[in-house]
C-alpha cells in the first residue's frame, strides 16, 4: 500500500538560491539527522540532471543500508524528482518543488512510499516508519529555517505536514 508524506515551508530567500542549495547533493548531509549516519558514496561533485545516479549509506534502526537514487526528472529552479532504485523501501519517489511567494519561496516535498514485508511491514510503518519520516522532515525544516532565516509560514496544512495513505 502506498503512503504519502507532504511538507511545505515558506523560506524568505529567492527560489534560485534555494534550488541551487537543494540541487547540490553534498548539502543533503546537512539536512539529515546524524542518527541516520547518512554518507554519500558517489564521488562529488555530482552533476544533477535527469538520469543521474546517487549512491549513499544510511542507518535505519541501527541497521546499515545502501541506497541508490535515480534523478528521474530535473527542471532547473522549479522541481526535481528522485526515486529509490535500491534501499529500504519497496517504493520511494520524492518530488522537490520550488515556487515563488511574496518575499521568498515555498519549498514543497512530496514523498510517495511503500514499505516491504506485507502486513508486518505495514505494522512497522504504522508504529515506527511514519514517525521516523516525520522526525526527519521536522529536522530538515528546522535546518532550513536556521540556514535561510526564520519566517512565519504563509501556507499551513497541519503546520505544513501530512502523512496519508494513497488510495
Amino acid at each position: 500500500m502506498r503512503h504519502v508524506l507532504e511538507r511545505e515551508q515558506f523560506v524568505p530567500k529567492p527560489r534560485s538560491e534555494l534550488f541551487a542549495f537543494f540541487a547540490n547533493a553534498a548539502n543533503l548531509e546537512q539536512l539529515t539527522p546524524s542518527s541516520l549516519r547518512f554518507k554519500i558514496k558517489t564521488p562529488l561533485p555530482i552533476e544533477m540532471r535527469a538520469g543521474a545516479l546517487i549512491d549513499y549509506n544510511i542507518s535505519l534502526f541501527g541497521i546499515g543500508l545502501r541506497w541508490r537514487s535515480l534523478i528521474e526528472s530535473f527542471e532547473p529552479e522549479t522541481r526535481f524528482v528522485d526515486v529509490q532504485l535500491k534501499g529500504p523501501y519497496r517504493w520511494w519517489r520524492h518530488t522537490h518543488e520550488f515556487s515563488d511567494a511574496p518575499g521568498g519561496t515555498i519549498v514543497r516535498d512530496r514523498v510517495e512510499y511503500e514499505v516491504p514485508f506485507g502486513l508486518v511491514g505495514e505494522l512497522a510503518r504504522a508504529v515506527f516508519v511514519d514517525r521516523q519520516l516525520a522526525a526527519i522532515f521536522a529536522f530538515r525544516r528546522e535546518c532550513i529555517a536556521k540556514m535561510f532565516g526564520h519566517s512565519q509560514p504563509q501556507l499551513s496544512r497541519d503546520e505544513g505536514q501530512t502523512i496519508r495513505t494513497a488510495l
